[in-house]
């Protein structure tokens, strides 16, 4: 696109070729299969990990929900780790060798070893197999987020990144299709959870389309040049992003990405629990088991639970994966594809502080007054997707924002570096809470002053509202 057309009145929807529109189709469509090989897991911890540990509804005492909490963040903070380790190298990657090169290698990696997760026997498998499946998801954001970027004009640059981060919902909504229509029937008993992994596999049929219709972007290309013109404009450098031209960019957003991360399998993805834990507690209490001290309770009393639990079985999944739905899905969802018109009216670190502050109060609100106390199914219906937008969106801004830091021939290197070194700290911090037995509801009540301090790292941010991207 043109400078003469960049400096005209179009709208940022005005304008764009036919193979701009499909480099963001292609990339939206990587990132859905994407978040969909992450989320699956997130539909289905509850049902594999406690198959994986050989636990029963009737051996379901305290120790055991710990060590399924255990294991999972365990998985979660696989996952994290893998992510920065692929996003790192695919990114440097696609500086090197190209965008949609790399984003084919990055899909297949995905995709393979989520349907291989199908497989796992023990916990330890599905740790490992988190850890790959994250490699190539961590580097297929990468390489998207500088494509679109690389590949649109400047007045549609935010809104068309928002659009493409967003676009994640609809993996998100596959996962949660799969909980709520194929797990929640238990179509194969309690193997059923393997057959969402199986589901996985899929998003390979997208490399063939991408090897015949994606090229290389023309700024990619021009970068590729001035390489072999002058040594010192190496692609795909690491250590050039810590210079001092790049330093404080590649600080400021690793940190927003680690806080966002840390907060994203902290706090947001256990606001779907909230719906749960209420199905659970109706299903006991109808029971008429709800006066019970569980921690003294007799086999017959423990017997009588995993029968009224069993009994509402379906129930409770479908409330989880509703919750999952208000939650990442509708309210998180919105979030995300407006912060390309936020950060447009009010700047790009006016949109992260907005996001931030407004998902500090609204976890405040879920964790320590809506989740704890005995609310109405409609109260928790309003305000999940409330919590959902503000405590989601701000990850729109990375899309948008990191690929702005960097000049052409780093992007992929500094995009990727942000976002899944990111990965390594909320990793850190998942890894503590699995070492330490936190459960979700102290995960999520630990981890919402991340919010606050998200705010105070964008005010040290710079501002790129109107720039054009470095060459």
């Amino acid at each position: 696109m043109s400078d003469l057309q960049d400096r005209s009145n179009l709208k940022w929807y005005e304008g764009i070729s036919s193979y701009q529109w499909l480099v963001l189709l292609i990339a939206s469509l990587g990132w859905v299969f994407d978040v969909f090989e992450g989320q699956v897991f997130v539909a289905s911890m509850n049902d594999a990990m406690p198959q994986l540990l050989d636990v029963s509804s009737m051996t379901m005492d305290a120790e055991a929900k710990a060590a399924i909490a255990s294991w999972n963040n365990w998985a979660l903070a696989s996952f994290l780790l893998g992510g920065a380790f692929g996003g790192i190298l695919f990114g440097m990657l696609s500086d090197k060798i190209g965008r949609s090169k790399t984003m084919i290698v990055t899909i297949l990696f995905y995709s393979v070893f989520t349907c291989v997760t199908a497989l796992a026997s023990e916990p330890w498998h599905m740790v490992a197999l988190r850890f790959l499946v994250a490699m190539g998801v961590g580097g297929e954001w990468a390489v998207a987020s500088a494509l679109v970027a690389e590949v649109m004009p400047k007045r549609s640059r935010p809104v068309m990144g928002s659009i493409f981060h967003a676009s994640s919902v609809f993996g998100t909504l596959m996962a949660v299709a799969v909980g709520y229509f194929i797990i929640s029937a238990q179509v194969l008993g309690e193997n059923t959870w393997r057959l969402g992994f199986v589901i996985g596999v899929i998003p390979a049929l997208l490399t063939v389309f991408i090897r015949w219709k994606m090229k290389e972007p023309e700024q990619w290309v021009q970068a590729k040049e001035r390489e072999h013109a002058d040594a010192k404009q190496a692609t795909g450098s690491l250590k050039d992003l810590f210079c001092n031209r790049y330093l404080r960019g590649t600080l400021v957003g690793t940190t927003l990405a680690t806080i966002g991360l840390t907060t994203f399998w902290g706090c947001h993805i256990y606001g779907k629990n909230t719906l749960k834990r209420r199905a659970e507690s109706s299903v006991i209490a109808a029971a008429g088991l709800n006066e019970i001290d569980w921690s003294t309770a007799t086999d017959e009393q423990k017997k009588a639970r995993e029968e009224a639990l069993n009994s509402g079985k379906s129930e409770i999944k479908r409330e989880e994966m509703t919750g999952m739905f208000l939650v990442m899905v509708f309210g998180g969802g919105l979030g995300l594809v407006l912060f390309g018109s936020i950060s447009n009216m009010i700047g790009r670190k006016g949109a992260f502080i907005f996001y931030h502050l407004g998902g500090f109060i609204a976890a405040v609100v879920l964790f320590y007054v809506l989740g704890p106390g005995d609310y109405s199914r409609t109260t928790l219906l309003i305000f999940l997707p409330v919590f959902g937008f503000l405590t989601l969106g701000m990850h729109a801004g990375y899309a948008v924002y990191f690929p702005e830091l960097f000049p052409t021939r780093l992007r992929g290197t500094g995009t990727g570096f942000c976002f899944n070194a990111g990965r390594i700290g909320s990793a850190i911090a998942i890894a503590a809470s699995a070492g330490l037995e936190w459960t979700p509801s102290q995960s999520s009540q630990y981890m919402v002053p991340l919010f606050a301090v998200g705010i105070v790292i964008t005010l040290l941010a710079k501002e790129t509202r109107g720039e054009e991207l470095p060459d």
